[in-house]
Protein backbone atom coordinates (compact mmCIF):
# COMPACT_ATOMS: atom_id res chain seq x y z
CA UNK A 1 0.00 0.00 0.00
CA UNK A 2 1.50 3.42 -1.12
CA UNK A 3 1.68 6.08 1.55
CA UNK A 4 -0.10 9.34 0.88
CA UNK A 5 1.46 11.52 4.48
CA UNK A 6 4.64 11.60 5.78
CA UNK A 7 3.48 13.82 9.35
CA UNK A 8 7.32 14.49 10.68
CA UNK A 9 8.66 15.58 14.18
CA UNK A 10 10.81 19.16 14.36
CA UNK A 11 13.35 18.90 16.77
CA UNK A 12 15.75 15.66 16.72
CA UNK A 13 14.30 14.56 13.34
CA UNK A 14 14.61 16.88 11.08
CA UNK A 15 17.23 19.11 12.60
CA UNK A 16 19.76 17.82 15.72
CA UNK A 17 19.37 20.15 18.33
CA UNK A 18 21.10 19.67 21.89
CA UNK A 19 18.28 19.75 24.79
CA UNK A 20 18.93 18.56 28.05
CA UNK A 21 15.33 17.41 28.83
CA UNK A 22 16.21 16.54 32.63
CA UNK A 23 17.78 19.21 33.33
CA UNK A 24 14.75 21.85 31.69
CA UNK A 25 12.09 20.22 33.09
CA UNK A 26 13.88 20.24 36.91
CA UNK A 27 14.29 24.03 36.61
CA UNK A 28 10.70 24.64 35.63
CA UNK A 29 9.69 22.31 37.63
CA UNK A 30 7.29 19.78 36.16
CA UNK A 31 7.28 17.10 38.89
CA UNK A 32 7.38 14.79 36.00
CA UNK A 33 4.52 16.16 34.13
CA UNK A 34 4.90 17.03 30.13
CA UNK A 35 6.29 20.67 29.98
CA UNK A 36 4.06 22.12 27.83
CA UNK A 37 0.77 20.35 30.05
CA UNK A 38 2.31 21.89 33.17
CA UNK A 39 3.00 25.03 32.24
CA UNK A 40 -0.32 25.76 30.79
CA UNK A 41 -2.28 24.71 33.85
CA UNK A 42 -0.31 27.55 35.92
CA UNK A 43 -1.83 30.61 36.52
CA UNK A 44 -0.99 33.65 33.88
CA UNK A 45 2.15 35.46 35.14
CA UNK A 46 3.53 31.90 36.90
CA UNK A 47 2.72 30.83 32.98
CA UNK A 48 4.67 33.72 31.36
CA UNK A 49 7.98 33.18 33.63
CA UNK A 50 8.04 29.68 32.83
CA UNK A 51 7.58 29.80 29.35
CA UNK A 52 10.46 32.24 29.36
CA UNK A 53 12.68 30.06 30.95
CA UNK A 54 11.66 27.71 28.25
CA UNK A 55 12.01 29.75 25.38
CA UNK A 56 15.89 30.62 26.48
CA UNK A 57 16.86 26.98 26.27
CA UNK A 58 14.77 26.71 23.19
CA UNK A 59 16.28 29.92 21.86
CA UNK A 60 19.64 28.75 22.22
CA UNK A 61 19.22 24.98 20.74
CA UNK A 62 17.42 26.69 17.81
CA UNK A 63 20.52 28.67 16.76
CA UNK A 64 23.27 25.81 17.31
CA UNK A 65 20.42 23.32 15.05
CA UNK A 66 21.97 21.17 12.39
CA UNK A 67 20.47 19.81 9.73
CA UNK A 68 19.59 15.76 9.31
CA UNK A 69 21.95 14.41 6.94
CA UNK A 70 19.55 13.21 3.85
CA UNK A 71 16.53 15.03 5.31
CA UNK A 72 16.63 17.67 1.86
CA UNK A 73 16.68 13.98 0.11
CA UNK A 74 13.95 11.88 2.10
CA UNK A 75 11.61 15.28 1.46
CA UNK A 76 12.42 15.55 -2.22
CA UNK A 77 12.01 11.65 -2.83
CA UNK A 78 8.10 12.30 -1.04
CA UNK A 79 7.51 15.22 -3.33
CA UNK A 80 8.56 13.05 -6.30
CA UNK A 81 5.91 10.50 -5.23
CA UNK A 82 3.12 13.37 -4.84
CA UNK A 83 2.74 12.36 -0.76
CA UNK A 84 1.67 15.14 1.89
CA UNK A 85 4.33 16.32 4.19
CA UNK A 86 4.08 18.17 7.06
CA UNK A 87 5.64 19.07 10.38
CA UNK A 88 3.92 19.07 13.67
CA UNK A 89 6.28 20.41 16.49
CA UNK A 90 5.32 21.12 20.29
CA UNK A 91 8.21 23.95 19.85
CA UNK A 92 7.07 27.50 19.09
CA UNK A 93 6.32 28.86 15.71
CA UNK A 94 9.50 31.31 16.03
CA UNK A 95 12.09 28.96 16.48
CA UNK A 96 10.45 26.55 13.78
CA UNK A 97 9.93 29.67 11.21
CA UNK A 98 13.90 30.64 11.62
CA UNK A 99 14.89 26.94 11.13
CA UNK A 100 12.57 26.19 7.49
CA UNK A 101 14.11 29.93 6.57
CA UNK A 102 18.11 28.76 7.65
CA UNK A 103 17.86 25.39 5.68
CA UNK A 104 15.14 26.42 3.36
CA UNK A 105 12.82 23.85 4.02
CA UNK A 106 8.83 24.24 2.90
CA UNK A 107 5.99 21.84 4.19
CA UNK A 108 2.65 21.45 3.04
CA UNK A 109 1.38 22.33 6.33
CA UNK A 110 2.95 22.98 10.04
CA UNK A 111 1.43 22.76 13.34
CA UNK A 112 3.07 24.46 16.25
CA UNK A 113 2.42 24.76 19.71
CA UNK A 114 0.50 27.57 19.02
CA UNK A 115 -2.60 25.78 17.65
CA UNK A 116 -3.27 24.29 21.39
CA UNK A 117 -2.67 20.96 19.68
CA UNK A 118 0.66 19.17 21.21
CA UNK A 119 2.07 15.73 21.49
CA UNK A 120 1.93 13.34 23.42
CA UNK A 121 -2.09 13.93 22.58
CA UNK A 122 -3.04 12.20 18.94
CA UNK A 123 -4.72 15.77 18.15
CA UNK A 124 -1.99 17.39 16.64
CA UNK A 125 -1.84 14.21 14.25
CA UNK A 126 -5.07 13.78 13.76
CA UNK A 127 -5.48 18.06 12.86
CA UNK A 128 -3.30 17.02 9.84
CA UNK A 129 -4.83 13.43 8.66
CA UNK A 130 -8.00 15.83 8.56
CA UNK A 131 -6.57 18.51 6.66
CA UNK A 132 -5.22 16.71 4.04
CA UNK A 133 -8.25 14.62 3.85
CA UNK A 134 -6.15 11.17 4.25
CA UNK A 135 -7.07 8.04 6.26
CA UNK A 136 -4.78 7.23 8.97
CA UNK A 137 -3.64 4.24 7.64
CA UNK A 138 -2.41 6.47 4.67
CA UNK A 139 -0.01 8.16 6.94
CA UNK A 140 3.43 7.54 8.58
CA UNK A 141 4.73 9.64 11.51
CA UNK A 142 8.45 10.22 11.60
CA UNK A 143 9.87 11.23 14.88
CA UNK A 144 12.67 10.45 17.36
CA UNK A 145 10.76 10.29 20.72
CA UNK A 146 8.61 8.31 23.01
CA UNK A 147 5.53 11.43 22.42
CA UNK A 148 5.93 10.45 18.56
CA UNK A 149 5.11 7.37 19.39
CA UNK A 150 2.32 8.40 21.17
CA UNK A 151 0.90 10.97 19.31
CA UNK A 152 0.92 8.65 16.16
CA UNK A 153 -0.82 5.46 18.07
CA UNK A 154 -3.72 8.16 19.66
CA UNK A 155 -4.49 8.78 16.04
CA UNK A 156 -4.89 5.75 14.73
CA UNK A 157 -1.06 5.90 12.73
CA UNK A 158 -0.06 2.33 12.78
CA UNK A 159 3.02 3.51 9.95
CA UNK A 160 5.57 5.03 12.77
CA UNK A 161 9.38 5.31 11.94
CA UNK A 162 11.70 6.39 14.90
CA UNK A 163 15.41 7.50 14.28
CA UNK A 164 17.66 7.26 16.81
CA UNK A 165 21.19 4.73 17.21
CA UNK A 166 19.30 3.77 20.66
CA UNK A 167 16.79 0.93 19.37
CA UNK A 168 16.20 -0.59 22.62
CA UNK A 169 14.32 2.78 24.04
CA UNK A 170 11.87 1.55 21.58
CA UNK A 171 11.57 -2.15 22.16
CA UNK A 172 8.55 -3.02 23.08
CA UNK A 173 6.49 -0.36 21.07
CA UNK A 174 5.29 -1.04 17.57
CA UNK A 175 7.41 0.62 15.63
CA UNK A 176 10.77 0.65 13.16
CA UNK A 177 13.58 2.55 14.27
CA UNK A 178 16.39 3.49 12.04
CA UNK A 179 19.79 4.73 12.68
CA UNK A 180 19.49 7.06 9.36
CA UNK A 181 17.47 9.74 7.58
CA UNK A 182 19.06 7.65 4.46
CA UNK A 183 18.18 4.07 5.98
CA UNK A 184 14.75 5.06 6.96
CA UNK A 185 14.24 6.15 2.82
CA UNK A 186 15.64 2.79 1.59
CA UNK A 187 13.00 1.13 3.71
CA UNK A 188 10.44 3.77 2.32
CA UNK A 189 11.46 3.30 -1.36
CA UNK A 190 11.13 -0.60 -1.23
CA UNK A 191 8.27 -1.44 1.26
CA UNK A 192 5.69 1.51 -0.10
CA UNK A 193 7.21 2.87 -3.52
CA UNK A 194 8.28 -0.43 -5.49
CA UNK A 195 6.45 -0.45 -8.97
CA UNK A 196 3.68 -3.09 -8.60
Amino acid sequence: MRLKGFIFDLDGTIVETDYDWSRIKNEIGTGGQPILNYINQLSPVERQQKYQLLEQYEKKATDQARLKKGIKSFLEFLRQKKVKIALVTNNSWANTEIILRKFNLSFDRVLTRESGLWKPSGLPIKSIIDYFQLKSQECAVVGDSLFDVQAAREAGVNHIFILTEEAGRFSGYPVKVFPSIPALQDFVRREYFQPS
